[in-house]
């Protein structure tokens, strides 16, 4: 068991959103559900906490109601290895009302950032040569979801 175990709040879409998670990553479940009783803020029936396992991480999710939002104050970071995996993840999680952002972050339809990285961004920007690694910064600067391909024609100044 994790010790340390995000909470994402939600107003009704806990139960909606862990199920889509888990549809969207590999190793993945829906672990429990406890819902709202009799004479609870909502209705009887309605998830109350959602706990539910992501590639292995554990998170839980909360009907709490509508008094808070999700911010880009946190994201979850997502590394993805090839461009194959950044578009199927970045296609999947926009889609249906979420919104892509800048630098390999989105936005899904609930609401939560997430940030679709391939391990080589850190690799071509932590190069001793700051003029490629510079380059680097330009290129990914300037893209909404990452292009692996792009970002390496930086690095070769091509």
């Amino acid at each position: 068991m994790q010790k340390i175990v995000p909470c994402l709040w939600f107003d009704t879409e806990a139960e909606q959103a862990a199920e889509f998670y888990v549809s969207v990553f590999e190793n993945s479940e829906i672990v429990e559900v406890s819902r709202y009783g009799e004479g609870a803020p909502m209705p009887a029936g309605t998830a109350l906490l959602v706990t539910f396992v992501l590639d292995g991480v554990e998170f839980q999710a909360l009907n709490g109601g509508p008094a808070f939002r999700f911010t880009e104050a946190v994201s979850l970071y997502t590394s993805a290895e090839t461009q194959e995996e950044i578009d199927r993840l970045w296609n999947t999680l926009t889609a249906d009302g979420g919104a892509p952002g800048q630098c390999g972050w989105l936005k899904d339809k609930y609401g939560l950032s997430w940030q679709i990285v391939p391990p080589v961004l850190g690799e071509l920007l932590n190069d001793e040569d700051s003029e490629k690694s510079g380059r680097v910064m330009q290129a990914m600067l300037g893209m909404g979801k990452i292009d692996i391909a792009d970002l390496r024609a930086a690095y070769n100044g091509s």
